[in-house]
């Protein structure tokens, strides 16, 4: 990895954000974070990271224009890592206005703050200029019980969520096609690890089993996504950005499908192990039933042959190593936690189609 000039995270304080900016610094880059610090953006994530002269932090939204062309004129990033966006499902069917705002405009608003930052550039520098976009493949909608979404297949967003993301994917793509602007875009699989916010599935079930809560598993707990490890997906967009070539999307997956019900049922059998229930019954007796999520994708899997081919990605932690690693880091992490539901979360379900907010 080129260590010359500054990367510009945005969203670096949330939960694949901090694991990316860590990993960025750690091998030897200096890093611009902006952030929200929205509920999920939490600065203790990356306390470790405090008086690094290599890690700056500032206090701001995508939303900002001004603020973003100002970054860009006093740091002068050789590169942008595009995380910052509004990333829950359940979230995005209660209130999808944020998502349209954050994951849409805001995304405008620093593809204009690029190009005109990068149409300044010139020799060197203008070569070197990149604009990674980290995207989902819940754009790309359902698969049946075969096969697996790729680079190629067609957008078929199913959420309020997902339709902000396909929109903001479409919109950097034409901003490379029209103005040249040397773009990279990646769609991956579902993200597990540390200091993911809790409301997402595996934090969601460790917090819920260690306060004695039911364990809520939507439907019939059929439905299937393919798991990867933040640390791994760190790893790539790392490489993607050093090597990726510019106009391409890559697709980056665990090679981990399973049912979220395999995925609760797991996270119960490693408590039992790890923080047995005083009464010592097993975790997975919390487990229940609710009804569905309206518009379930029913299952996600991703073929990353062509980061593999290209760049020699591939994922290194199996899902069970991941899982027992993300389990451990939550208990011996309660204080983080705590934090974090020290705002408004409360651990409600959220996504039954409430009013706008």
């Amino acid at each position: 990895m080129k260590n010359d000039g500054a990367i510009l995270v945005t969203g670096g304080c949330g939960f694949i954000g901090s694991n990316l900016v860590r990993a960025a610094v750690s091998s030897g880059l200096r890093v611009v974070n902006l952030d929200a610090l929205t509920y999920a953006g939490n600065r203790a994530s990356l306390a470790d990271l405090d008086g690094d002269p290599a890690y700056t932090f500032v206090h701001g939204d995508i939303l900002d224009g001004a603020l973003l062309r100002r970054l860009f004129a006093e740091h002068r990033p050789r590169a942008v890592l595009h995380l910052a966006a509004e990333s829950h499902v359940d979230r995005s069917i209660d209130g999808p206005e944020a998502f349209i705002q954050t994951n849409i405009t805001g995304t405008f608003r620093l593809l204009e703050a690029a190009r005109s930052f990068w149409s300044g550039l010139s020799g060197a520098e203008r070569n070197a200029f990149r604009l990674l976009h980290v995207s989902t493949d819940e754009v790309f909608g359902s698969l049946g019980p075969e096969g697996r979404f790729t680079e190629d297949t067609a957008y078929d967003p199913r959420s309020p969520y997902s339709a902000s993301k396909a929109a903001s994917d479409h919109l950097v793509r034409a901003y490379g096609h029209t103005y040249a602007l040397p773009v990279l875009i990646t769609n991956c699989s579902n993200n597990y690890g540390p200091y993911q916010f809790p409301e997402k599935l595996i934090p969601h079930m460790i917090q819920s089993a260690l306060a004695g809560r039911p364990l809520p598993v939507y439907g019939d707990g059929g439905n299937v996504r393919d798991w990867l490890y933040v640390g791994d997906h760190c790893r790539a967009l790392l490489a993607v950005l050093d090597g990726g070539r510019p106009g391409e999307t890559y697709a980056i997956g665990g090679d981990s499908e399973r049912t979220n019900l395999q995925v609760v049922t797991g996270i119960c059998s490693l408590l039992d192990e790890m923080s047995p229930r005083a009464d010592g019954a097993p975790y997975e007796k919390q487990v229940t039933f609710v009804p569905d999520r309206p518009g379930h994708d029913r299952r996600y899997a991703i073929d990353a042959g062509k980061i593999a081919s290209e760049l020699g990605w591939r994922p290194q932690v199996s899902f069970d190593d991941g899982l027992r690693t993300t389990v451990r880091w939550y208990l011996d992490n309660a204080a983080w936690v705590r934090s974090i539901l020290d705002g408004d979360y409360r651990m409600e379900r959220l996504g039954l189609g409430g009013t706008s907010r």
